[in-house]
């Protein structure tokens, strides 16, 4: 049933916005369970955890703004040194992940983080004493960072607002999809 659920997010999003499809499949739990961003906590000091960066990588390198940058009619832009110009780095990546900390199973208690249950139909929610709220720094894919303090649902609103409109997405979605219909 979770599975029959989230493809049906897929076709009944498939024909309509974008950034609308973003959100649906970032806060899917059956993503957030297969690319680890379910029950991701921010960091802590003490055991020195830091948050999962597999969602924040891969939201970047499959879903929006590919790992190169692209012309806009989807041809390859290099460098003045001749080579491909990458679209983050590192430092993007562990900035992105600290976005995508305290996202869990929907629950009504907002202490149970690690124990809500188990629901994989409805979007995730973000648990605020897990969530990261500092400011982010999501350079180079976005020039302005996300200010600390907004909570996590704003947070998640501002990356992916900053991956919609990242001048790479368009030519990057857009060119498989051509290739493939």
């Amino acid at each position: 049933e979770p599975l029959a659920h989230y493809y049906d997010q897929l076709g009944n999003a498939a024909f309509g916005n974008f950034r609308t499809l973003l959100q649906t499949v970032t806060l899917s739990p059956m993503m957030g369970r297969y690319l680890s961003s379910l029950r991701n906590s921010k960091a802590d000091p003490v055991t020195g955890q830091t948050p999962d960066e597999n969602y924040a990588r891969e939201v970047m390198q499959l879903f929006t703004i590919g790992l190169v940058q692209l012309n806009p009619d989807g041809t390859l832009a290099l460098g003045a040194d001749g080579l491909p110009v990458s679209t983050y780095n590192q430092k993007t990546i562990t900035e992105m992940a600290k976005v995508f900390t305290g996202w869990g199973y929907p629950s009504t208690n907002l202490t149970q983080f690690r124990t809500a249950g188990r629901n994989l139909i409805s979007p995730m929610q973000v648990f605020p004493s897990n969530h990261d709220d500092t400011a982010k720094d999501i350079s180079p894919v976005s020039s302005t960072v996300i200010p600390a303090g907004q909570g996590g649902v704003k947070d998640l609103q501002s990356a992916l607002d900053a991956l919609l409109n990242h001048p790479n997405t368009g030519p990057f979605i857009s060119k498989p999809l051509i290739r493939r219909l």
